[in-house]
């Protein structure tokens, strides 16, 4: 296990945990665990977890912004961005941008090492099984933003795929922290609709968005 390993598992999971309790910290402490993933995943040939970091980095500014500057009617008790659920479309729509990315980029991905091998000198591994972590993950991160209660559901399938995944590939501490994520996230669940529900104790905060 290399350092980066190590210390983009502590950030990981500490970055998880405070979002899971809502916490806007959360945001910049994902920057550094997105940093040191990047490196790590183009170590062990991940091209498309690779790639996501690239998504993530600029996702987790965007998210930083969006919950610390809500509108007026999207404000809880703390001036932040309350939590709130999808529309049915949105659930539809999901399912099948998850199907459709995964298929694209899985058939991308393995290609990669023909196109460009000066770049990828190895073959993507499990592209398809790493391109729907990586679409899932978009999506998930997305509605995250958003803060809607359905992304720790999205975070759920994508931390079992990842556990599996990063267990064959060998990186076994990676695939331990994506095994942690599932209790975090189940954790995360829970409290989202714990905090929604209690809006209705708050008449002024509890439009919903």
């Amino acid at each position: 296990m290399s350092y980066i390993e190590f210390f983009g598992v502590i950030t990981g999971l500490a970055a998880t945990w405070l979002s899971a309790r809502a916490h806007i910290i959360s945001w910049p402490v994902g920057i550094v665990n997105v940093i040191l993933s990047f490196i790590l995943y183009y170590q062990v040939h991940l091209y498309p977890d690779m790639m996501l970091q690239l998504f993530f980095f600029i996702t987790n500014i965007m998210g930083w912004w969006r919950w610390s500057h809500p509108k007026e009617e999207e404000a809880d008790t703390k001036k932040e961005l309350k939590v709130s659920f999808m529309k049915p479309a949105q659930r539809m729509l999901t399912l099948a941008l998850t199907v459709t990315g995964t298929l694209l980029l899985g058939s991308f991905a393995g290609h990669l090492h023909h196109w460009f091998p000066g770049v990828f000198s190895a073959p993507s591994s499990y592209p398809f099984a790493d391109s729907f972590i990586m679409i899932m993950s978009i999506l998930a991160t997305f509605y995250m933003i958003q803060k809607k209660v359905e992304c720790w559901i999205i975070w759920l399938l994508v931390d079992l795929a990842a556990t599996i995944l990063y267990y064959v590939k060998g990186i076994r501490f990676y695939s331990l922290e994506y095994l942690i994520f599932t209790v975090i996230v189940t954790f995360g669940l829970i409290h989202w609709i714990k905090e929604y529900r209690s809006y209705s104790n708050h008449p002024a905060s509890s439009t919903i968005t």
